[in-house]
C-alpha cells in the first residue's frame, strides 16, 4: 500500500468515519449520515477525499497525437485549459474505463481513470503511444479533493482569490497555494456547482483541513457521492459502464469522435448501424424501496432488463435507480416491475438527471 493510499487515513479516523475497502484501498463511506451528507451537499458545500483517483501525463505530438489512439476523446481538437469526458474500450467497442483528458498545454495532457482501473488503463493508454510520446503515471503521489455545492465558490475564493471565477464549466487552470502551483477544475460527480483540486500527496492533510475550516463546509463519503451522482444521472464505472457494455448502450454517443481512429471505433460503427438492444435510462420507482444492482426488470411478465443500480433520493423522497431496458421500453412514463431480493415494487421510465435544478451553472461574470 503505497503513500497516497493512507495520506488521508487518520484525518477520517478522526472524525469516526466509517470505512470501507475499495479497489485496495480504505475509503470513507459517511461521517454519521450518508443522506444528510448528501442533502448538505445541495444546499451548502461539502468537500470529498477522491485520492483513490488515478492521474496520467502524456506528452506527445500535438498536431497529430498518438493519444487519439487510445481514448475517444477528441484530444487534438481541444483547447488548452479545457477537459473532455471520455472512455477508453477494447476493440469490441466495450468499456475499459471512464476517463477525463485535461489539455495541460499544446503537447501535454493529463488523464484521470478510476482506482480500480489503474494498472489496466496504464498498459492500454501507453501501449497505443508513439516511440516519440512519453507517459507517465503520477498517481500515486497526486491528491484529489471534491468541492461541491452551491456554496463551494465563495470556498475557492478564500483558497485562491476572485480569479477562481474564470474557470466556466469543464475548464481548469492552475492557482497557488499551500506554497505550491496546483491544477484546479471547475468539474464534479455531483451535479452540482463544484471544482476539483489537485495537489501533492503531502500536501492533501493540509488542505483536507483547511476546507474543513471553512464555514458551512462538511466532509462528505462515498455513500453521499453516490446518492448525488445518481441523481444528477451519471453513470458509474462497474455499474452502469463495463466490460459487456458500450458507449452506445449506454447512450453517450456525444463522447465518441467517430472522425478520428480509436480503438473500438469500427465495432461501434457496426452497432450503431444495426441499432442497441437494450439501452440505458432511469427509473423512478413508487416508494422507497430501492432497486438494487443486477435485479430484474419485467414488463406484462417477460423480462424486460435489469438494473445497474439503485439508491434512495432524499429530495425526491422516492428510490431511483439506472436499469438497460430493452429498446422498445427505454420511453418515458413506461411502467415496469421490479423484482427485488423480498417482493416487488413497480417503476417508472424516467430519463436522468433526476434532480435538474442544481446550481451546477453560475452565473458566467
Amino acid at each position: 500500500m503505497g503513500t497516497k493510499n493512507t495520506v488521508l487515513f487518520n484525518e477520517h479516523v478522526k472524525l469516526n468515519a466509517l470505512m470501507a475497502p475499495f479497489a485496495g484501498w480504505n475509503m470513507p463511506i459517511h461521517y454519521g449520515s450518508i443522506i444528510e451528507e448528501a442533502k448538505h451537499t445541495r444546499s451548502a458545500c461539502t468537500v470529498f477525499d477522491i485520492c483513490h483517483m488515478g492521474e496520467f501525463y502524456v506528452t506527445d505530438d500535438p498536431a497529430k497525437p498518438s493519444l487519439d489512439a487510445a481514448i475517444t476523446n477528441p484530444v487534438a481538437k481541444m483547447k488548452n485549459l479545457t477537459c473532455r469526458y471520455g472512455f477508453l474500450l477494447n476493440a469490441n467497442g466495450t468499456v475499459i474505463d471512464d476517463l477525463i483528458a485535461y489539455r495541460m498545454a499544446d503537447d501535454r495532457w493529463m488523464i484521470v481513470v478510476n482506482a480500480s482501473n489503474i494498472d489496466r488503463d496504464a498498459g492500454a493508454i501507453s501501449s497505443k503511444l508513439s516511440k516519440e510520446a512519453a507517459f507517465e503515471n503520477v498517481s500515486e503521489r497526486t491528491a484529489k479533493l471534491d468541492v461541491q455545492g452551491p456554496q463551494s465558490l465563495a470556498v475557492m475564493k478564500r483558497l485562491v482569490g476572485d480569479s477562481i471565477k474564470k474557470l466556466k464549466y469543464f475548464t481548469f487552470d492552475t492557482f497557488d497555494f499551500l506554497g505550491g502551483k496546483y491544477i484546479i477544475s471547475r468539474t464534479g460527480y455531483t451535479g452540482e456547482l463544484g471544482f476539483e483540486v489537485y495537489t501533492d500527496a503531502a500536501k492533501a492533510p493540509e488542505l483536507w483541513n483547511w476546507f474543513l475550516k471553512q464555514p458551512g463546509v462538511k466532509p462528505a463519503g462515498l455513500g453521499a457521492r453516490d446518492i448525488l451522482r445518481l441523481e444528477a444521472g451519471l453513470p458509474l464505472y462497474g455499474d452502469e459502464l463495463t466490460g459487456e457494455t458500450t458507449p452506445l448502450d449506454a447512450g453517450m454517443e456525444k463522447f465518441l469522435d467517430f472522425e478520428k481512429d480509436f480503438t473500438g471505433r469500427e465495432a461501434l460503427l457496426k452497432q450503431k448501424k444495426s441499432g442497441v438492444a437494450r439501452t440505458l435510462t432511469g427509473l423512478l420507482a413508487e416508494g422507497r424501496r430501492q432497486p438494487r444492482h443486477l435485479n430484474k426488470i419485467v414488463k406484462d411478465g417477460r423480462e424486460a432488463g435489469f438494473v445497474t443500480s439503485g439508491v434512495f433520493s432524499p429530495h425526491l423522497n422516492k428510490a431511483i435507480a439506472f436499469a438497460y431496458v430493452d429498446r422498445g421500453m427505454a420511453i418515458d412514463g413506461t411502467e415496469l416491475t421490479v423484482v427485488l431480493e423480498k417482493g416487488e415494487t413497480k417503476a417508472v421510465v424516467t430519463t436522468p438527471p433526476f434532480i435538474k435544478n442544481t446550481s451546477i451553472k453560475y452565473r458566467e461574470e
